[in-house]
């Protein structure tokens, strides 16, 4: 009944207006401001922190009046029993209602009993194993768990436990041989997380309805080390208006276009080798950002051309045909040999390429320089080609508590090898693509998490190296991504160092992150841990 109770509950809470919610959570004395998700769960947890003490409250009442009405022997047995805390991986049987029932991703109960993870042979590596005790697997107390960026990892990882063994996914083949000399939209040298059009030459972020705030961005097949070239891309159309506050509109639209290194993170504008021109008015390089030119909207063309001299590099911007100006100058040596590569970086709107050499430019460029569609192939330089198939492709899945210092190990393998081009799929990751304000923050944990259990999906059927940087620590979830990256060389690399040393990188990574996490969250972590071997 109480179950049934808190979903019909749930449910008108869903129905209210915007302005219902708001006029509810003042009555309450709760913030009001944000979005209509964000008012439904503030609300929701609000009446349901109410009824629980509420029931707390009667639960006492009713204790105290058989307390009074026993004999003294039976208070004696009550207060000698010692507390649940006490043991914290037992099994714990609080009913927590909407915390872990309310998964997308859930499914019924696999039939199959849990089995040792899959014999791999050849195609499978065990880096680092520790011993360690081997507890059943329990969710346990979520609220322990604190609403940092550990709880929100740890509540996706435990919906793995009833999910069935995955279906055999298709691989998503690149037949290189069609695309090698065609200028388009590269879905090897892209976030997971931006869709490149069945032609190439349009994009737009994958997920832009259910995460709008995730920048996503794409570099082109090829770019240029020498002489005067250009390209133009188009704002095809904003994908999302969302109702903030009453009154205001809040756009999460966002471009950013320009060039790039290779070898620079896809984030456009956020490395030393990456500029950008800001769709708000901005020129954008290493993270800084100038007043520059006009802001962009939908139907607007920006052209960006690079001009190469014996010792200088020059990147101006058009819009629409008329010059916004000199953006970047440059010594050609900070190159240091490297080609630079058409970029877009967007957020909840999709992009055209203008790529047919046969047909005019939709402005044309400044005197002397040329489109690089129409640029010959041999002046061309073709980035880094993705494997052909899954069985060169490789996934490493780190293993270890919070702190544990996995995020440092992948980033340095990464550094170490970096001919591999390893993608790194972690929620810290997924953070940076994101704007994080103190308001929004806990519905951009909830969006990184949710987000990153679907791109894992993605990188499954996608050739490519990659490196799954979360905790693992539950065997029904590793098994589970073992299993769905069958054809892979898969690799499972177990952080564990002493407790002294981990307790030292937690704490500094608490204090960077400001993500506490309560001591006995922690104890019941280390029960969960299963390792195979």
């Amino acid at each position: 009944m109480e179950s049934t109770s808190t979903e019909s509950s749930s449910a008108n809470i869903k129905k209210l207006k915007v302005t219902e919610l708001r006029s509810r959570l003042v009555e309450l004395g709760l913030n009001s401001k944000g979005l209509k998700a964000e008012l439904v769960d503030r609300l929701w947890s609000a009446t349901t922190s109410e009824s629980q003490q509420d029931g707390a409250s009667a639960e006492e009442e009713k204790q105290r009046n058989l307390t009074i009405s026993s004999p003294s022997s039976d208070v004696e047995d009550l207060t000698s029993s010692p507390p649940a805390e006490a043991d914290v991986t037992a099994p714990l049987k609080a009913d927590r209602g909407r915390e872990f029932t309310d998964c997308a991703t859930q499914t019924e109960p696999d039939s199959d009993p849990p089995s040792a993870l899959p014999t791999c042979g050849s195609e499978g590596e065990t880096v680092c194993l520790a011993e360690g005790p081997q507890h059943a697997e329990d969710p346990g107390e979520q609220e322990d768990l604190g609403r940092g960026r550990a709880f929100y990892e740890f509540k996706e990882e435990i919906r793995y436990k009833r999910a069935k063994s995955p279906q055999a996914v298709q691989e998503n083949e690149v037949t290189e041989q069609h695309i090698h000399d065609t200028l388009r939209f590269d879905p090897y040298n892209c976030h997971l997380h931006f869709e490149v059009g069945p032609d190439g030459c349009s994009g737009q972020p994958r997920f832009w309805d259910r995460f709008p705030l995730l920048w996503s961005g794409c570099r082109l097949t090829h770019g240029v080390q020498h002489g005067m070239v250009g390209f133009e891309v188009r704002v095809e159309r904003k994908l999302l208006i969302s109702q903030a506050e009453d009154g205001e509109v809040r756009e999460p639209y966002g471009l950013r276009v320009g060039w790039s290194a290779a070898d620079s993170s896809l984030l456009l504008g956020e490395n030393e080798l990456s500029f950008a021109y800001d769709g708000r008015g901005k020129k954008v390089q290493s993270g800084k950002e100038e007043t520059f030119g006009e802001p962009l909207t939908d139907g607007d063309i920006i052209g960006c051309y690079a001009s190469f001299s014996a010792d200088h590099v020059e990147l101006s911007f058009h819009k629409n045909g008329r010059l916004m100006g000199v953006a970047f100058s440059f010594s050609v040596s900070r190159l240091r040999g490297r080609a630079l590569f058409p970029h877009v970086l967007c957020r909840s709107c999709s992009v055209r390429l203008f790529s047919d050499p046969a047909a005019p430019e939709w402005y044309p460029g400044p005197p002397g320089f040329t489109s690089l569609t129409a640029l010959p192939t041999r002046q061309r330089i073709r980035s880094s080609s993705a494997p052909p198939s899954k069985t060169q492709c490789e996934v490493v899945m780190m293993v270890g508590l919070p702190g544990s210092g996995k995020s440092f190990w992948a980033q340095t393998h990464m550094k170490e090898h970096p001919d591999k081009h390893y993608k790194l799929l972690g929620t810290q990751e997924l953070l940076t693509c994101m704007i994080v304000s103190t308001t929004l923050s806990t519905l951009v944990l909830q969006q990184a998490c949710q987000c990153l259990t679907e791109l894992i999906k993605i990188a499954a059927q996608t050739p490519g190296n990659y490196i799954l940087d979360q905790c693992n620590i539950l065997f029904s979830a590793l098994h589970y991504k073992l299993q769905l990256f069958a054809g892979f060389r898969r690799r499972v690399v177990v952080v564990f160092p002493p407790e002294d040393e981990w307790r030292r990188r937690l704490l500094e990574q608490q204090r960077n992150d400001k993500d506490h996490i309560p001591e006995i969250a922690l104890l019941k972590l280390q029960g969960f841990i299963m390792l195979v071997y």
